[in-house]
């Protein structure tokens, strides 16, 4: 097992063990004593290719995800939603994919984001809150602001997520402005 720090504070890339024999593979996917969080609460996703979804928070419930991909492969995208932080704004970008049997765990108060660059991608999530759809929103994913470089332009949106706010127009709504980060 390997914890890998990226530029924004407790945003990790966690790789487990695999263990391969003629048979195929057996992996871990989470010790509790890696990372040292309790997670409350599962959810999984299968995407076809070019599916995207996010860039979803939850405000009044934040969530912290350990984001793991099955099959298939992923852009995967947060962005700090933390006003105290020094990366507030910013975002980061990675590819996951099962080969390489590697997750992203984003802390609370980042928003999440990714899009499917395969067929049949099955994502699991573990999360440190539960779903609470009264807390849920989001960022315009197409936000030029936030220089996202997306593999792609033409993607399939849920009308949700098309709905979505500009990164600006977002941290000045009310509820934004009440949440003690």
């Amino acid at each position: 097992m390997q914890i890998i720090k990226t530029k924004f504070t407790d945003l990790i890339f966690y790789k487990r063990d695999t263990f391969r024999d003629k048979r195929g593979y057996f992996r871990e996917l989470f010790l509790e004593k890696d990372l040292k969080k309790k997670f409350v609460f599962d959810y999984y996703s299968l995407s076809k290719k070019n599916v995207l979804r996010g860039i979803h928070l939850q405000l009044k419930k934040p969530q912290g995800k350990l984001i793991t991909v099955l099959s298939g492969k992923i852009f995967d995208v947060a962005l700090d939603c933390r006003p105290k932080s020094k990366t507030f704004g910013n975002f980061f970008s990675s590819v996951l994919s099962e080969k390489e049997n590697t997750s992203l765990y984003i802390p609370e108060g980042f928003a999440h984001g990714f899009c499917s660059l395969t067929n049949n991608t099955n994502l699991h999530y573990r999360c440190t809150n539960y779903r609470d759809k009264n807390s849920e929103t989001g960022i315009y994913w197409k936000d030029k602001s936030l220089n996202i470089n997306w593999p792609n332009q033409k993607f399939s949106i849920s009308s949700k997520d098309k709905k979505f706010l500009l990164f600006k127009d977002f941290i000045e709504t009310k509820n934004f402005k009440k949440i003690k980060w």
